[in-house]
């Protein structure tokens, strides 16, 4: 079980239809909604349109081609991608950046969350300018359903109809956008930076606009959140393809809308407007299944988000199934369920795609910001030049902090909701990386040299009957001779368990993301074993079966004799049991905590009784394991004066009075 570190995806066809299946799916979508977004309730002038599509050029140019496809995909982590991959890279000299990693995460799973309601109602709402009666509502709740029952099956199946579906999408993208354009040649002027600058400073309220510009740069983070599944190189090259089309369709909408040059658009969708009216419905159902790919690339991207969270200890231990063989492919029921909840409250809500648009932007926003400050602190480490880096720092800040001013005006109409998401998302992962570092600040840990002695006195005291052949406890304590104070009063004091072998395993968690290695140490020989696993952060955490594989591994190399030590057993060769012993904690009733910290850590147990318990988070065989409780006593108890009296002044004398000559109480 050395290291096993998956081979980085070299650039490949296979590898760039895998990539315009997976990558773009949320970024690719966005011309169903940007640029209604942006002439919603206004009168179409040239400025607009322009200084509009300007505006969206540059971004693309400059926050999904410069900063993402060619200066972030390269912060990866053995070609692994994401915010917490990212922060697994920089951890080590500056744990605090665990603050931006929280924030960006939080506000990315939130993102999650509105993506399928926003893509899937623009797409379907395609349908009412032929049938303008249509309840366009129950059909979109029904195609979201049908997205989160999909998951279970894992998504190997319909991961390979996705790349087809998006090339026929941009192919499609593409072809409309260039007959489009025929409309009006004049809107190449776009590409240049002043009408940009024009919009946001000459344009009654344009600088608000780039609210509404930010969404077609959304799908940016989800791009670097699943390099893992295809590699840098295919979504470096395919992003040429991708971004071709993208512009096409976009210069294609503005060539239209400048020919309506005074007239107020309220509720055409210049998308669906480009269209032959012949095409319109299939057009519709293409954008349905690429809005689907949309939202599937962005559930997919949550669930590795979470998992990554859980080995890092900011999320509490929850199931995770391995749907099929495929890398990178997992499920997470609870994250699936509370995802649905939200998309359907989102939608019943919002009601259609221009009201969710309020509520679409600020989250990734803030993502985009704190990946920015992790960024730099990565190129940092990488002994880039100061220079560049103040260079990157300003223009990125200054761009993302004029989205992020642009998009707080959204707060009321709907960008709530994307705040009341990310910050009940943070509050979990804040409690639960908060409420670890109390406990393990009030783990007390006691040296093993000393107990070594009594061990093996305890281990062959027959007059005490056996408890396990073997036994097995999880430490936490990162160095050789160390121990938690509780395992060895679990052992000697709780109920004195006596043992052939004692062994304790230990849990580390790599910050490359597929490192499987462990070491052994015989503290005494046949008697105390420490293994100690190293796992990658994406690596499942399957003790039990690695733990009998090393066992294995042992046996066969005639470093340990695992054959029972009851007599009548050791002749017939028949193997001892082994059983593990999980300590749950809990909040005792002595704790001195006080104020925030005593409602952390209720708040950390509160999550913590929700979550899923130890053994069946390392996947413990639920039969051969003790759970036994034990306090979490926060301090020792104050030293107090109780004072010890002797028979007299502490019965209670009675009075002469009441007692009668005989003896008796009268």
């Amino acid at each position: 079980m050395s290291g096993n570190h998956h081979a980085k995806q070299q650039l490949s066809l296979a590898g760039l239809v895998v990539a315009l299946g997976i990558i773009y799916g949320d970024i690719g979508t966005s011309p169903l909604y940007v640029f209604k977004a942006i002439i919603h309730g206004k009168e179409i002038s040239e400025l607009l349109i322009l200084g509009g599509l300007s505006c969206i050029f540059w971004t693309l140019t400059l926050q999904t081609s410069v900063k993402y496809v060619s200066i972030v995909l390269n912060a990866d982590n053995n070609g692994e991608g994401g915010i917490f991959a990212l922060f697994a890279l920089v951890r080590r000299r500056k744990p605090f950046l665990i603050v931006p990693a929280i924030i960006g995460g939080c506000a990315l799973l939130a993102d999650g969350m509105i993506t399928p309601p926003i893509s899937v109602s623009s797409a379907i709402e395609g349908l009412t300018i032929r049938y303008p009666d249509l309840p366009t509502i129950p059909i979109v709740i029904a195609i979201i359903t049908g997205i989160f029952l999909m998951q279970r099956m894992g998504t190997s199946i319909v991961g390979k109809m996705f790349g087809p579906v998006m090339i026929i999408w941009f192919g499609m993208l593409g072809v409309l956008g260039v007959m489009g354009l025929g409309a009006n040649t004049g809107i190449f002027r776009a590409l240049n930076p002043m009408y940009a600058y024009e919009l946001l400073t000459v344009y009654p309220n344009g600088f608000w606009l780039l609210g509404a510009v930010f969404l077609c740069t959304t799908g940016a983070e989800a791009l670097y959140s699943d390099m893992g599944h295809c590699g840098k190189q295919n979504i470096q090259v395919s992003w040429i393809f991708v971004k071709s089309a993208l512009l096409l369709n976009y210069f294609g909408q503005g060539a239209y809308l400048l020919n309506h040059i005074g007239s107020p658009m309220p509720d055409v969708n210049p998308f669906y407007a480009i269209m032959p009216e012949w095409f319109l419905l299939i057009g519709v159902i293409i954008a349905t299944m690429a809005t689907i790919i949309a939202s599937q690339a962005m559930i997919t991207g949550s669930y590795t988000l979470v998992s990554e969270a859980i080995r890092l200890n900011v999320w509490p231990k929850v199931k995770i199934k391995f749907p099929s063989e495929l890398k990178g492919q997992i499920y997470v029921p609870s994250v699936n369920w509370i995802l649905w909840v939200g998309c359907i409250a989102i939608v019943l809500y919002f009601k259609e795609s221009s009201a969710m648009e309020a509520a679409y932007g600020l989250a990734i926003v803030i993502t985009m910001l704190m990946t920015t400050i992790l960024l730099v602190n990565f190129l940092e480490r990488r002994k880039t030049p100061s220079i560049l880096l103040v260079l990157l720092l300003l223009v990125y800040l200054t761009i993302e902090g004029a989205f992020l001013v642009a998009n707080i005006v959204k707060i009321p109409a709907g960008g709530w909701m994307t705040l009341l998401v990310s910050m009940s998302f943070m509050f979990v992962m804040w409690v639960w990386y908060k409420g670890r570092k109390i406990k393990n600040r009030l783990t007390e840990f006691v040296n093993l040299r000393e107990y070594l002695p009594k061990l093996h006195q305890l281990s062959i005291d027959e007059s005490l009957s056996k408890y396990a052949t073997h036994l097995v406890y999880l430490t936490s304590a990162d160095h050789l001779y160390e121990i938690e104070n509780k395992v060895m009063y679990s052992i000697f004091q709780k109920r004195p368990k006596r043992a052939d072998v004692y062994w304790l395993v230990h849990i580390h968690v790599d910050d490359q993301p597929y490192t499987m290695e462990y070491k052994v140490d015989h503290i005494v020989a046949n008697d105390v074993v420490r293994v100690e696993f190293r796992l990658g952060f994406r690596v499942e955490q399957k003790i039990n079966f690695y733990f009998r594989k090393v066992v294995e591994e042992l046996v066969k190399n005639g470093e340990i004799d695992v054959t029972s030590r009851y007599t009548s057993l050791r002749d017939q060769k028949v193997t001892g049991d082994f059983r593990f012993v999980v300590l749950k904690r809990h909040l005792s009733n002595e704790n001195d905590l006080m104020g925030i910290e005593r409602f952390i850590m209720q708040a950390y147990f509160a999550i913590d009784s929700l979550s899923l318990s130890e053994e069946k988070a390392f996947g413990l065989d639920t039969s051969s394991v003790t759970i036994e409780k034990v306090p979490l006593v926060v301090s020792p108890m104050r030293d107090f004066k109780l004072k010890r009296v002797y028979d007299k002044g502490f019965l209670y004398e009675p009075t002469p009075e009441v007692i009668s000559d005989d003896g008796l109480c009268s």
